[in-house]
Parts: C-alpha cells; structure tokens; sequence
C-alpha cells in the first residue's frame, strides 16, 4: 500500500524555519572559517573546529525542524535515538574535515573543490542517516536520479560558500556565503524527500492507538534537543559578535599585517614603503656613482 507523504504540514512554517536554522548555522561557522584565516596557527584550530561544530549542528537541526512538517497519513512516525544523534557525528566530523582543508591549504581550485565535496557528502549523509533513523510501519523507497541532484546541490553549494567565505570580506558577502550554504542544506533536503516513497505494511487488525505499533521516540520527544543547537548558535554568535568583531566583517584584526598567515592564499609582491628608513633603498644602484666627498648622479 502506497502512503500518502506530506513534506508541509504546517505550510511554509516549517521550511522558512529550517531555513533559518541552516543559515544561522551557516552563518556563525563560515565566519569562524573566514577568522581562522587571520589567526594564528595555535588559535586557527579552535576557530576551525568551532566553524565545523556550528554548521553540523545546523544541518543537524535544520533536518529535524524540517521534519516535523512531514507526516505520513496512514502510520505515525517515531525515531530512533541512536542513529538520530549519529547523524549529527557524521556531519559534523565530514564537514569538519572540509572546512579543516580550506583553513589550511587555503582558495587554491583543489581545496576548494575537495573541501566542498566533503563538506556536501556530510550534509547528504548527515539527512539519510536521519531518514533511515524513522521508525514506521512502513518500508522506504528512493528514486535514484534524485538521490544523486540531491548530493550534487549540497556540494556544489557547499563549494561555493567555502569560496565565499575565504575570498570575499565583509558583512554582506558574510551573508552572501551563509544564504548559499542555506540554500544547499534545504535544497538537499527537500529534494531528497522528494525523492522518497513509502510503502505501508500495516498489521491486518489496526489497534485502537497507532503508536503501539512502533518503538522509540515520538517526534515531541525531539524538541528538546533541537533547541540545544539554536540556543548554542545565539550564545556563540553572542560571544562572537562581544569578543571579535573583526570575525563578522572577515577584516583582520587591528595590527595584523595582511599576508603573515595568508601568502598562500593571494599572492602578494612585497613592496617597500615610499617613505620612511627605508626609502632609500628604492633608488636604482645604477643611478648613484661614489665621488670624491658626495653623490654624482648620471
């Protein structure tokens, strides 16, 4: 028996609200990125995995907002604890692994790619690895040429977020990178399940309560540990914004010299002041001939 999906229950309140979740996510772990740029290498670890934890935990919660607009008519819908909070270490640990290469290896075409890739393969694993943690009385079908659009939006997005965010600076390119990082968590996940159908195997003599059925946690169970993560992400953005303002903006911090941490990143010619000690020295050699008490010039 083939069963009746619903992806908006609630209308546009559950997508505009996942969406928000990823950008927020999204937002605060791309400016981490974009600050480890301009740390030092002792401290750019710590904004790299703190980048990492906060667009996992973002994926991670977009996914179960979502979710809580999907209903299938005819059975109700648990989840299993276990792999629900796997899919949070995988994203986070596969999206870690990208942003760690861009951090370090910097906007060259190959980190942007590789970095990219993995970060997206985190997001698609992350959202069926959450899928295959339902619990219903029902069997889940994918229709491949979708499964495989929906792994290429979140990587090809994720890429170009990645390059956003180590090669453009300020606030609104900031938030250029976070709506695009957005649009490849909600983009991946709605057309993943799109990409799904459910076939039904209901027991022949239904029982009163649907729920004796199924095992594991009902959906309102749930909510208490979605709103861990947007609660982190406010605290963190809060302390961000106090601490460092500079990470908002991607400007580096006062009395940084651009280029200390980031010759790999755009080549620079190294050019001697105009003015100052060392002025002198821009004079050609060839100019200047020793005489006899002074300088002769040709």
């Amino acid at each position: 028996m083939q069963g009746t999906v619903d992806g908006f229950t609630y209308g546009l309140v559950t997508p505009v609200a996942a969406f928000l979740m990823a950008a927020l996510g999204a937002a605060l772990g791309l400016r981490c990125t974009t600050r480890s740029l301009h740390a030092t290498r002792s401290c750019r670890v710590g904004w790299l995995a703190l980048g990492s934890l906060s667009i996992g935990s973002g994926v991670w919660t977009m996914h179960f907002v979502a979710m809580t607009g999907f209903t299938v008519q005819e059975t109700p819908i648990s989840y299993d604890k276990p792999l629900t909070f796997a899919g949070l270490a995988v994203a986070v640990v596969m999206i870690g692994i990208g942003i760690f290469i861009v951090g370090y290896r910097g906007a060259t075409r190959m980190a942007l790619i590789t970095g990219g890739t993995i970060t997206g393969l985190g997001i698609a694993s992350m959202h069926y690895l959450g899928m295959a943690g339902m619990r219903m009385a029902a069997q889940f079908a994918y229709d491949t040429p979708l499964v495989v659009l929906s792994v290429l939006i979140a990587g090809c997005a994720a890429t170009g977020a990645l390059w956003a965010a180590v090669t453009l600076r300020g606030a609104l390119s900031g938030l250029g990178a976070s709506i695009l990082m957005a649009v490849a968590v909600t983009g991946m996940h709605y057309t993943g399940m799109a990409a799904l159908d459910v076939h039904l195997h209901l027991p022949p003599t239904l029982p009163s309560d649907l729920s004796a059925v199924l095992s594991g946690d009902r959906p309102a169970e749930m909510i208490g540990p979605m709103l861990v993560g947007p609660g982190c992400f406010l605290l963190l953005a809060a302390v961000v914004l106090l601490f460092d303002p500079g990470a908002v903006t991607g400007e580096p911090r006062p009395g940084h010299r651009p280029g200390d941490h980031r010759d790999h990143l755009v080549p620079q010619a190294r050019q001697r002041p105009r003015n100052g000690p060392h002025a002198r020295d821009r004079r050609p050699r060839s100019t200047a001939r020793e005489g006899t008490g002074r300088a002769r010039y040709r």
